[in-house]
C-alpha cells in the first residue's frame, strides 16, 4: 500500500456528539491508507434538498423502439450509429461490478443490466463499451460526456438531478456496518470515536454523520481500498449499502455485517441531463426486464447470497 502523501485534514467540531473543545483527529504520518484518503469534516447532505421526488422518472416511450430501429435524430439513433453505448460502471464492487480475475472481464448485477440496455438498442448485448469509474465521479462522467449512462448503484437525489437525470429505480436495499470479527462493534451505536471508511459524496455517509456519537469518517475513493484499510486495521469499520458490504465480506471470511438498518437506499441509472428521450428508452428496458423475468434471473445469478428477493421495485413516473 502506498504511503499517504496528502496533508492530514482536521475533523471539524460539530454537533451530534462532538464538542467545541474536542481535539481534531489527524491521520498519522505512518498511515497505510491509500493516497487521497482524507478525514471528512461534514456530511455530504445529498438528501438535504427535498424540492423534488428523486425516485420519480419519465414514463417509457410508447411504443418502445425495436432494436436497431431508433427514431431518427434521437439520442438512441446517434448511439446506434456510433456502434456501441458507453456505460460507466464499477470494477471494484463485488456482486454489482467487478473484474473477474480468471477472465479479466467485468461482471455483476449492474454489468448484466448494462448488457440488457445494449440488447434493446442494437439487438446485441455485447455492443457496450464499459467505462470503469470511481463512485465519486459518476455525475461528472455524465456531465463531461465521458459516458452515455451510469449503471453503478447510483442513488437518485434532488441535488444530483441538478447535473443528471435518472431512470426509474431498479434496486432497493438498506445500509449496515461491516467490521472485523471480534471487534466488539455490534451495531452503528458502537461507532462513536471509531474510524469508519466510506466513499466521499455518497448518500450513505449522511447516516454515518447523523449518529449521536460521531465516528471519525475516512473518505476513500473505492471500496477495494476501503476493504484493505479494514483488513490492515487502519479503519475500524465500513458502512454502506448491504449488497456492497456482502460483496466485501465474501472476499474476507474474517469480516461480518452487524446491526440493524441505518437507512434505506435505492439505485437508478444515471443519464446525461439533456437526453430526455434516452431516459424514457431506458425505462422501457427496465419495464421489459421486470416483466419477462430477466431481473429475477440476474438477481438469482448474482445476488442470491442476499437471500430471496422481493422482486424488482415498482417504477414511479412523473408524467
Amino acid at each position: 500500500m502506498r504511503m499517504l502523501m496528502v496533508a492530514a485534514v482536521a475533523l471539524l467540531a460539530a454537533a451530534c456528539g462532538s464538542t467545541p473543545d474536542a481535539a481534531p483527529f489527524q491521520l498519522p504520518s505512518g498511515s497505510r491508507l491509500p493516497v487521497g484518503a482524507t478525514v471528512l469534516a461534514t456530511a455530504p447532505n445529498q438528501r438535504a434538498d427535498q424540492s423534488c421526488n428523486p425516485t420519480a422518472s419519465l414514463r417509457p416511450l410508447s411504443p418502445q423502439p425495436q432494436p436497431g430501429s431508433m427514431p431518427a435524430r434521437s439520442t438512441m439513433a446517434n448511439i446506434v450509429a456510433g456502434g456501441k453505448i458507453r456505460i460507466g460502471v464499477d470494477q471494484n464492487q463485488f456482486l454489482f461490478g467487478y473484474r473477474n480475475p480468471s477472465t479479466g472481464e467485468l461482471e455483476g448485477f449492474d454489468i448484466d443490466l448494462a448488457h440488457e440496455i445494449a440488447r434493446d438498442l442494437f439487438g446485441d448485448p455485447g455492443r457496450v463499451d464499459l467505462h470503469p469509474i470511481d463512485s465519486a465521479h459518476r455525475a461528472d462522467a455524465l456531465a463531461n460526456n465521458e459516458v452515455d449512462l451510469v449503471v453503478q448503484n447510483f442513488t437518485p437525489t434532488c441535488a444530483r438531478r441538478q447535473q443528471v437525470q435518472f431512470s426509474a429505480v431498479y434496486f432497493e436495499t438498506d445500509q449496515r456496518v461491516l467490521v472485523t470479527k471480534g471487534s466488539g462493534i455490534r451495531s452503528a451505536a458502537d461507532l462513536g470515536g471509531k474510524k469508519v471508511c466510506g466513499i466521499p459524496n455518497s448518500t450513505t455517509l449522511d447516516a454515518v454523520f447523523a449518529l449521536p456519537q460521531r465516528p471519525i469518517v475516512i473518505g476513500i475513493e473505492n471500496w477495494l481500498d476501503c476493504l484493505t484499510a479494514l483488513q490492515q486495521g487502519e479503519v475500524d469499520a465500513a458502512s454502506t449499502d448491504l449488497p456492497l458490504l456482502y460483496g466485501l465480506k465474501i472476499q474476507d471470511p474474517n469480516l461480518e455485517v452487524v446491526g440493524d438498518a441505518m437507512a434505506t437506499d435505492v439505485y437508478a441509472i444515471g443519464v446525461q441531463k439533456q437526453n430526455t428521450d434516452l431516459v424514457r428508452f431506458v425505462n422501457g428496458v427496465l419495464e421489459r426486464v421486470r416483466a419477462d423475468g430477466t431481473w429475477q434471473r440476474i438477481y438469482n445469478q448474482r445476488l442470491s447470497v442476499l437471500g430471496p428477493s422481493n422482486g424488482p421495485p415498482a417504477p414511479k413516473y412523473s408524467d
